[in-house]
């Protein structure tokens, strides 16, 4: 069997882009260490290990430690992302940005130019938020003032259009989906540090060998369950008739399937779910009101309110992110307008109550998958005195490095199929995983 590894380098093509993707991700991960003048790192960090299990905790996870850092890149992606997952939300309430990204290739272009936009709005604001927050540390800031509070903005604002600029370059000229690939390397960015942080424990005693190899396998099956989950797809069965095309030619009919993923709202209801969970003890750690640090205690990290609520909340959030980017009522139209139709079921409103019903059924599961990965891998690290190792075994770094990393693997073995390489997967293990598509 040929070295997988070595055919990617084989392709003149593929072997460019690979090289293209690490050297715009090398750039990334050097703009992410350089700290931002005038700041005081020690003092920084310091605070900043008070602030774990917070939003700016959550945050600098998706960073690379960033924000702790206080370096050029620390705003990272996230305001290009968060600016995305606006206009997704927005196009459920507004039809003229739904009309957007109804309108093909010129509609995604003007979205996607509204999305840059809002990008440098959000990063200007994220900035100037996070400068008055670092003045509000003592001795973090050498000269705080107004002079700092713009350099931070201007610097900051720069720093994030750039890593939106290099996301971009790596979508067109490199391999895998690039926002993606700046969190997958953001977030596996820790590891080294903690692993050597994990054996030190071991070293002196504080996690036994036995306890650690239980915690990987634990780990290890988790991780399956992901990849499962994940690829696992509902096929709809649709029939397309013979049709009569051209001069009297007749076009077969034709069987192919609607792919329903199990997991169609991927990593957001997750993220939703934290943001929401971790509001009381953001505002208690700004706060000294009485009643928000009772509210912020009850649902400290660790607490019975904590959990459940976290796990009640990914529920809701799946069903909410699942019905706001898929909408059957649409793909009914679509499939009515090609004369396919569901065996069994009528074109038009009925096709779409099917599609509805058979949807709801398969998030269900996803939902409660969705909501014990987000719990489960948590409490185990908690309870093996790991809690450090949630930055990458959380269930949103687990579904983020999962979901990125069958997403470039299937496109480097696309990419080896064209020029009849042999790939990463056996023949007959390569399955769509992605957009929702019929056809």
């Amino acid at each position: 069997m040929a070295n997988p590894v070595a055919a990617l380098f084989r392709v003149p093509e593929l072997k460019e882009k690979i090289l293209f993707t690490l050297l715009m991700l090398l750039v990334y991960r050097l703009g992410a260490h350089v700290v931002a003048p005038g700041i005081d790192v020690v003092a920084l960090r310091e605070f900043a290990g008070q602030l774990q299990g917070t939003v700016f905790g959550i945050y600098d996870m998706f960073v690379g430690g960033g924000l702790s850092r206080a370096t050029v890149f620390a705003l990272g992606i996230m305001p290009y992302i968060s600016a995305s997952i606006m206009f997704q939300l927005l196009a459920a309430v507004f039809p003229t940005i739904e009309k957007m990204q109804k309108e093909g290739e010129e509609g995604r272009k003007k979205l996607t130019q509204y999305t840059r936009y809002a990008t440098v709005g959000l990063s200007a604001a994220q900035a100037y938020g996070y400068a008055m927050f670092l003045q509000g540390i003592p001795g973090a800031v050498v000269n705080p003032g107004f002079g700092f509070t713009l350099t931070m903005i201007l610097m900051l604002t720069t720093g994030a259009v750039f890593v939106m600029w290099l996301g971009e370059q790596i979508t067109e000229r490199g391999i895998g989906n690039g926002m993606s690939l700046l969190i997958f390397f953001s977030i596996i960015e820790r590891l080294p540090a903690d692993v050597r942080q994990t054996a030190e424990l071991v070293r002196i005693g504080e996690v036994t060998v036995l306890g650690l190899i239980f915690l990987l396998a634990m780990m290890l099956v988790i991780v399956v369950g992901t990849v499962a989950i994940t690829m696992a797809v509902r096929k709809i069965p649709i029939q397309i008739p013979r049709k009569v095309v051209g001069r009297g030619r007749v076009r077969e009919g034709q069987k192919s399937f609607i792919p329903l993923r199990v997991n169609s709202a991927g990593v957001m209801p997750i993220i939703f779910a934290m943001s929401i969970v971790i509001v009381p003890g953001t505002f208690a750690a700004f706060s000294e009101i009485s009643w928000i640090n009772e509210m912020a205690a009850w649902f400290q990290y660790g607490t019975w309110a904590y959990w459940l609520s976290f796990a009640l909340l990914t529920v809701f959030f799946t069903y909410f992110y699942t019905a706001i980017i898929f909408n059957p009522v649409d793909l009914a139209e679509n499939l009515k307008k090609q004369g396919a139709f569901i065996p069994g079921v009528k074109p038009g409103a009925r096709t779409a109550e099917y599609i509805d019903r058979v949807l709801s059924r398969i998030s269900f599961p996803g939902a409660l998958f969705l909501a014990g990965i987000a719990v489960i891998p948590l409490l185990l690290l908690d309870a093996f005195g790991l809690p450090f190792l949630g930055n990458v075994l959380s269930g949103t770094g687990l579904l983020i490095i999962v979901g990125v990393a069958l997403d470039t693997v299937q496109q480097m073995q696309q990419h080896l199929l064209l020029r009849h390489y042999e790939g990463f997967m056996k023949k007959g293990r390569v399955k769509f995983r992605g957009r929702q598509r019929y056809m």
